[in-house]
């Protein structure tokens, strides 16, 4: 427990920056990695994760369609662990992402896929854990120890290691991350204002709805459970595509919608989304490199970079949005009720 509420929460929101020069730094080991399934040549991907990393693991999704050309599925972990299901997965890379590595759901997961023939990646902050031992391979995303119970430093980390991971493997060099670090203390000391503002307004907030497109869909997502786990808002995200397919119709003058909106096409197919929820009078607060041309009531601009590794970037000020609204509502963002540092599923 913190001194202070929201301690824990702001310094490693703050840490991000050194934390990715750290895993910058650390690309010799994420290349070995990438060699090894390189040489594989896995004919489909298979992905394992839950909460935070699972929304990892969506972003993970989008860089291996869009940059591997390989298609992607994110696995059931029930149908192992309840269920029984052993299929075959030959010639199929799984990569089972989890911050603790501890999860027995996870580990069974890739216990059985690696005895069904997959090629298995662990993607952990955890070098020593269960998970590291039961996959074939294993990558540590360097984040650190984190001692907050919201996931943020670790979150980011993930989405770098498996964006240099997939990158590697299609034969790059990594050369769209190289100024993360500077990019994200950029963002995080411009953000702190616009941050603050919407905090303030979204305080009284009753419901809130987060939306994205492409690869920042993983943003809207994360967004979202942060804001629900520190904030206790009920907060719900959807694919702007599928928002527009029902869910608008719950959208009105009480409704906060946060979206997710930079440069490239993404952020370009969001602009008629977020057209339609101004339309029904939402209370708009765009987030993203593009942000600062959205019809929106607060905008949060960040620097643009190539639009395959914004999310990490988009989601430092979705971070300190949770960790300020929280402190507004009187919560302690690092001590949320009913919450654990390590959920372990079965």
């Amino acid at each position: 427990m913190s001194a202070t509420p929201g301690t824990h929460m702001k310094d490693e929101i703050d840490q991000q920056p050194a934390v990715f020069a750290d895993l910058l730094a650390a690309r010799e080991q994420i290349a070995e990695v990438a060699a090894a399934v390189a040489e594989r040549r896995p004919r489909f991907a298979l992905l394992a994760a839950r909460g935070s990393s699972d929304h990892a693991a969506l972003y993970a999704k989008y860089l291996i369609e869009v940059l591997l050309q390989l298609p992607v599925g994110l696995t059931s972990p029930s149908t192992t662990t309840l269920y029984g299901a052993r299929p075959d997965l030959t010639d199929v890379l799984l990569v089972t992402v989890s911050q603790s590595g501890g999860s027995p759901d996870l580990v069974a997961v890739t216990e059985s896929g690696r005895a069904r023939g997959a090629l298995t990646v662990a993607v952990t902050n955890t070098a020593d854990s269960p998970l590291a031992s039961a996959a074939e391979l294993s990558l540590d995303i360097c984040a650190g120890p984190e001692r907050a119970v919201a996931a943020t430093k670790t979150y980011s980390a993930t989405l770098l290691a498996l964006y240099l991971l997939i990158d590697a493997i299609r034969g790059g060099d990594g050369a769209h991350a190289r100024a993360l670090p500077d990019l994200a203390a950029t963002a995080l000391d411009e953000s702190r204002d616009p941050v603050e503002e919407t905090a303030q307004r979204y305080r009284f907030a009753g419901r809130l709805v987060t939306t994205g497109r492409g690869y920042s869909l993983a943003t809207a997502h994360e967004a979202a459970l942060k804001l629900a786990e520190t904030s206790y808002l009920s907060a719900r995200s959807y694919s702007g595509a599928d928002l527009l397919h029902g869910p608008v119709a719950a959208v009105d003058n009480e409704t906060a919608v946060l979206a997710v909106c930079s440069a490239g096409l993404g952020g370009e197919s969001t602009r008629e989304v977020i057209d339609a929820v101004h339309q029904r009078g939402a209370e708009i607060c765009a987030i993203g490199s593009a942000a600062s041309k959205t019809p929106a009531s607060h905008r949060i601009p960040l620097p643009e970079t190539a639009e395959e590794v914004a999310p990490i970037l988009e989601i430092l000020p979705a971070q300190q949005l949770a960790l300020d609204l929280a402190l507004a509502r009187g919560i302690d963002p690092d001590n949320p009720r009913g919450l654990q540092k390590i959920t372990k599923t079965t």
